[in-house]
């Protein structure tokens, strides 16, 4: 517990006060946000935010989770070396793209094929080496099992698990980038669901099969070092919503969003909640869903919407309503799918 509360407070502090100082170094250099010119025009007042903030939360995550174990001196874990590998290279993805699109001044960086390609193949490593190294008791990092709130009976096979942990994966990050659109709002809603992850964690430690035997124990390799690495994402994502927040001073860019989206699915997959993310990430889900409708909905009727625009924050700011209402009720929608996923966890353990 103590290393949850170490990585976490340091995270945060790191986060906190390191971005001041990101946010400095990128402005000296110019490197700042470019703006659609087909987007709301009240965010054309954004151009030359500075962007790639997700540097900083990679790096107080890191920073905080290493620096726990070292004061803790307990070894770190397999299943937590692949999610941070996972988020690692995905945030190497978007950082690409971000730094192409300052480059060029432009707001073109890598296209579409490029960026899926990149995001496929790391989340297809992860997936590959999360079913080897099995621990003392045979625990895989990731299962071969299809998991909802734990794993189910239904076995998947080598090749269908990579299947779909990479449809995860890929899903979740693009989730999180069309969510991050507005100040706060993806960084906001990802610190709700890593705490989540921090309380599932810890349960199901408390009530491993190592611990507590019985028919209801959960078989998941490292859930505690799990909710370590969840309370040092948890704290660099609050540290760096204090300058996310509407005015935002900087943006997190692809490289935090790919980075952000791949940790959630990893660490998803990790304690074998894979299908309990919809809930948890409700509101990425809802965002993604509203584009996948317009452009279905558009293709169909040949050019008609049903949004004014997508993802469905911009609808809303179409109809008038401000940024910081769009934020705050949408945090509220977020906050409730979390707590739903939470209590779809607690249930299932409650009725077994």
């Amino acid at each position: 517990m103590r290393e949850i509360l170490i990585s976490g407070a340091l995270a945060l502090f790191i986060s906190l006060f390191g971005t001041p100082v990101l946010i400095r170094f990128l402005a000296r250099r110019g490197y700042g946000q470019i703006i659609r010119d087909d987007g709301p025009s009240s965010h054309h007042t954004k151009r030359g935010t500075p962007t790639m903030g997700g540097l900083i939360i990679i790096f107080a995550a890191a920073t905080g989770y290493f620096v726990a174990h070292a004061v803790s001196q307990n070894a770190v874990t397999t299943s937590v070396l692949l999610v941070l590998g996972l988020m690692a290279s995905l945030g190497f993805v978007g950082f690409l793209d971000d730094w192409l699109k300052v480059s060029r001044q432009k707001s073109l960086g890598l296209n579409a094929k490029q960026k899926i390609l990149g995001q496929v193949l790391f989340a297809a490593i992860f997936a590959y080496l999360g079913i080897r190294f099995p621990d003392g008791d045979g625990l895989t990092p990731i299962s071969l099992n299809l998991s909802t709130v734990r794993d189910t009976s239904l076995e998947l096979g080598v090749v269908l698990v990579i299947i779909w942990v990479v449809l995860m994966v890929t899903a979740t990050s693009n989730g999180v980038n069309l969510t991050d659109g507005l100040d706060g709002l993806a960084t906001g809603a990802a610190v709700m669901t890593f705490i989540a992850y921090i309380l599932i964690g810890v349960w199901q430690f408390g009530q491993s099969c190592a611990i507590s035997p019985g028919d209801n124990c959960y078989l998941v390799r490292d859930p505690l070092d799990l909710a370590v690495l969840s309370a040092a994402l948890a704290g660099a994502c609050a540290g760096f919503l204090w300058w996310n927040a509407s005015p935002a001073k900087i943006f997190m860019g692809d490289t935090g969003s790919l980075a952000l989206g791949g940790a959630l699915a990893g660490i998803a997959t990790s304690l074998r909640i894979e299908l309990l993310l919809i809930p948890l990430g409700g509101l990425f889900v809802i965002i993604s869903a509203s584009v996948i409708l317009q452009v279905a909905y558009f293709k169909i009727t040949g050019g008609k919407r049903i949004f004014k625009m997508a993802p469905l924050q911009h609808h809303f700011e179409l109809m008038g309503w401000g940024e910081v209402t769009i934020v705050l009720r949408f945090w509220i929608i977020a906050g409730l799918c979390v707590a739903l996923g939470l209590g779809l966890f607690y249930a299932q353990w409650v009725t077994q």
